[in-house]
């Protein structure tokens, strides 16, 4: 049988039952693999317009991947995996300026370049948190300055206004003094991709929501384990003990009702050609082990 692809993607779970020896603990025959080399942030700049979205039309690098739960929607419906329905998990994000910009309040954001990750959880979210604020003509979403630690680090080094940042670098930003001026925290979901053994799924989620637990209890213990991601130049900076843990699963079913409305709403918002929304059937979009 072959093994069970792990590849963490920048959160604590994977590295936290890894270290403590979960995914062994469960019987799994698995092979653990880093998303991403972090030695440099232009390494996470992968062109103009390229999201997650775009990496799963390329195909699969491991058995179980995580993105936001609108882009693991229509990637299901297209039939590039399975939405996992069993668990979901809510990432805190939010929109940050350089400390010494004039941007105070998410009106002022009205014409200004945000950068986000194309077709990615921040593209979604920061169009949902400002359109409380501002028309559609006002919304600003730059797509060319590339994935999460791209634009990190063009907004570190003052070359865009703006950027929708989440996980690590949201906390690392904050850490430096740059000022969030609205949340944009998003829920996410998991794709499973290729053809894994079921009870592998199941040993997979069983040793992430082990590894929740610690998280929950001693977060102190584990925000370490971000710096194996980040790029190198910043190591010397971070203060990982300031920081929170980042995204949270949450073993709850990811239900129709919730999948038919964030589909509803990509609709609407045109953000995929119509002749690439797929199916659009939850039935046939999911993969649930509720009762296995």
């Amino acid at each position: 049988m072959p093994k069970f692809i792990i590849r963490p993607h920048f959160r604590l779970h994977e590295w936290v039952a890894e270290e403590k020896g979960y995914f062994a603990a469960q019987g799994l025959n698995y092979e653990f693999r880093e998303q991403m080399k972090s030695n440099a942030a232009r390494n996470h700049h992968l062109g103009d317009k390229v999201g997650a979205y775009q990496l799963y039309e390329q195909g699969p690098t491991s058995n179980v991947s995580c993105a936001c739960h609108w882009t693991v929607n229509v990637s299901s419906s297209v039939g590039h995996g399975k939405l996992y329905a069993d668990a979901y998990s809510v990432s805190p994000s939010g929109i940050f300026v350089p400390a010494e910009s004039d941007i105070r309040t998410p009106a002022q954001l009205a014409g200004v370049p945000v950068s986000v990750g194309y077709q990615s959880g921040s593209h979604f979210s920061t169009i949902q948190a400002l359109e409380q604020y501002l028309k559609p003509s006002e919304i600003n979403l730059s797509f060319a300055d590339g994935m999460l630690f791209s634009r990190m680090e063009l907004l570190i080094d003052h070359k865009v206004p703006a950027a929708s940042l989440f996980s690590a670098p949201y906390y690392f930003v904050e850490q430096l003094g740059f000022r969030k001026i609205i949340d944009t925290t998003f829920m996410m979901a998991s794709l499973i991709s290729g053809d894994p053994a079921l009870e592998d799924i199941q040993k997979y989620f069983r040793a992430l929501r082990t590894a929740q637990r610690d998280i929950d209890l001693r977060p102190d213990l584990y925000t370490h384990h971000f710096r194996k991601e980040f790029p190198s130049r910043f190591l010397d900076v971070m203060d990982t003990r300031r920081w929170g843990p980042g995204e949270r699963l949450i073993f709850e079913p990811y239900t129709k009702k919730v999948f038919l409305e964030s589909f509803k709403w990509i609709a609407e918002h045109a953000i995929f050609p119509e002749d690439k929304m797929g199916s659009g059937k939850y039935e046939e979009s999911v993969i649930s082990l509720a009762s296995e």
